[in-house]
C-alpha cells in the first residue's frame, strides 16, 4: 500500500512538472482554468504544412525548458481545424504566437522565427 501511495505521489508530481512545459492542445476549459489561476500562457497557432511554424517549433520547445519560462503553459491551436478559436483570438495567419497572463493578452507575434523575437513573447507571458 505504501508503494502505491508513493507511486501515486510521484506520478502526480512529474505530471504537474511536465504540464507547464509540454505543449497541449488548446481547449477553452484549459485556457479558462489557467486564466483563473493567473498562469502565463502562450497560445501557438500553427499548421502542419507551414514552414514558418516548423521553424518556430524547436525555439518554442527550447524556451519552454528554460528556467524563466518553466511555468509558461503552451496551448496549441490547429490553424486548419480550430476556426472558432481563430475567430475568438482574431487570428488571421498561422505561425501566430499570443502571450497571456491571467487570461489577458500581453503580446502577439506573427511569422517571427528569431529566437529573440519568440523569447519576447515568452517574457510577455511570464511577467
Amino acid at each position: 500500500m505504501k508503494k502505491l501511495n508513493i507511486l501515486a505521489v510521484a506520478f502526480t508530481f512529474f505530471t504537474a512538472i511536465a504540464s507547464a512545459a509540454d505543449p497541449a492542445p488548446y481547449t477553452q476549459a484549459t485556457f479558462d482554468k489557467l486564466a483563473k489561476e493567473g498562469k502565463p500562457v502562450v497560445v501557438d497557432v500553427s499548421a502542419t504544412w507551414c514552414p514558418t511554424c516548423k521553424a518556430q517549433k524547436p525555439i518554442v520547445e527550447d524556451l519552454s525548458k528554460q528556467a524563466p519560462y518553466k511555468d509558461v503553459s503552451i496551448l496549441m491551436v490547429d490553424f486548419d481545424a480550430d476556426k472558432a478559436v481563430l475567430k475568438q483570438f482574431k487570428v488571421t495567419s498561422q505561425s501566430t504566437l499570443i502571450a497571456f497572463q491571467g487570461g489577458k493578452e500581453t503580446g502577439r507575434s506573427v511569422g517571427d522565427t528569431s529566437p529573440a523575437g519568440i523569447e519576447t513573447i515568452f517574457k510577455k507571458a511570464a511577467n
